[in-house]
């Protein structure tokens, strides 16, 4: 893969198209919202708050410093004589909206048909929490999760579904909790076969 194109799966620092800021920067832009918010950042409660939310950020969006391709890198041909499915279901999916950075919360499901090689399974798992772990559409993440794996493992085809929680719309907006949003790819023989897909979804029902 070219370096343009892997740019999609982890940006390091030096790549930024603009000057990542400093954290005293970070910490004081999260005193200027507090102060917008109506509220004084010197006060006990709030001092040591700015550099509490940075840490935090770091974790939630660790996901651009890691690139899923290398997860991926390190597979296994001895399969025996595995010819069926693989599915990983209900795995924990913590995100950000990037158009309010509020969480987004749910499950992922996946599963690909391998072709010559696997890789662990918990790295299916690994890459799913790259990808949620960056300002995210649900959209957006769904097909970057298909993407990757089906690109680095060739696999005979990848079925992807996310069922997830927006608190942008259930904590602010219309305000409409517990509406689940689902989205799904698919790829190979997940695309060519309804009866293939139809089987991963009643897998995934349980």
């Amino acid at each position: 893969m070219d370096a343009i194109a892997d740019k999609v799966y982890r940006i390091e620092p030096e790549e930024h198209p603009f000057q990542r800021p400093s954290r005293k920067e970070a910490e004081e832009a999260v005193r200027v919202l507090i102060r917008w918010a109506g509220d004084d950042p010197s006060r006990e409660g709030l001092a040591d708050t700015p550099p509490r939310v940075v840490r935090a950020y770091e974790e939630f969006f660790s996901g651009y410093g890691e690139n899923p391709r290398e997860i991926l890198q390190r597979t296994f041909e001895e399969i025996g004589n595995y010819d069926d499915i693989v599915v990983l279901r209900d795995i924990a999916l913590e995100s950000h909206c990037e158009h309010h950075m509020v969480p987004i919360v749910g499950r992922a499901h996946v599963a690909y048909k391998p072709r010559r090689r696997a890789v662990g399974l918990s790295k299916i798992a690994r890459v799913v929490e790259v990808f949620a772990r960056r300002l995210q559409t649900q959209e957006t993440m769904t097909a970057q999760i298909a993407d990757i794996i089906d690109d680095a493992l060739q696999p005979e085809g990848v079925g992807v579904m996310i069922e997830a929680e927006h608190q942008c719309m259930s904590l602010r907006g219309v305000r409409k909790p517990d509406v689940v949003t689902v989205t799904s790819k698919f790829t190979g023989v997940f695309l060519e076969d309804a009866g293939l897909q139809d089987r991963f979804v009643r897998m995934v029902r349980g």
